[in-house]
């Protein structure tokens, strides 16, 4: 797909072009969009505006970056679920993170409800739809092609 040959700069996404936000997981979203306040207002604005808005795995750290002028998080009180504390270690990589992304969530006031290690599990708050883990991208994806109907 060409699109993916050409990506835009997150400053420069108009939110209107789009019928859905979506982030994926891996390790990167913990190392860069945590702190990156560009897509930290991006999730924002998606979330204010009621756009369906999917992450996934450790995608979830990106939200770390939604805080306003007030220092809280635009996340606080919803309710996400993220890679676990518990997968993190049975994945060996626990003791060597720099932090747990369930334990910032929790701290940023997200509420974090996790569900069996490596089981499919998708959290839904309005149009915030969070998978826990890799094998829950399919349900996600199947939620987000339901809220978008």
């Amino acid at each position: 797909i060409d699109e993916l040959k050409r990506p835009i700069a997150l400053t420069d996404v108009d939110l209107d072009d789009y019928a859905a936000v979506f982030y994926p997981g891996g390790h990167g979203p913990m190392e860069d969009l945590a702190v990156d306040a560009d897509s930290g207002r991006l999730l924002t604005e998606a979330l204010a505006s009621g756009k369906v808005l999917g992450v996934v795995c450790h995608g979830p750290a990106a939200l770390l970056a939604a805080v306003g002028d007030d220092g809280r998080n635009a996340f606080a009180g919803r309710r996400v679920t993220a890679f676990s504390n518990t997968e993190e270690h049975q994945a060996g990589l626990g003791a060597k993170a720099a932090w747990l992304l369930q334990d910032r969530l929790t701290a940023a006031g997200v509420d974090v409800v996790v569900g069996e290690p490596w089981a499919p599990h998708v959290v839904v708050d309005g149009t915030l739809v969070t998978g826990q883990n890799p094998a829950s991208s399919a349900p996600l994806a199947a939620e987000l092609l339901k809220q978008l109907g």
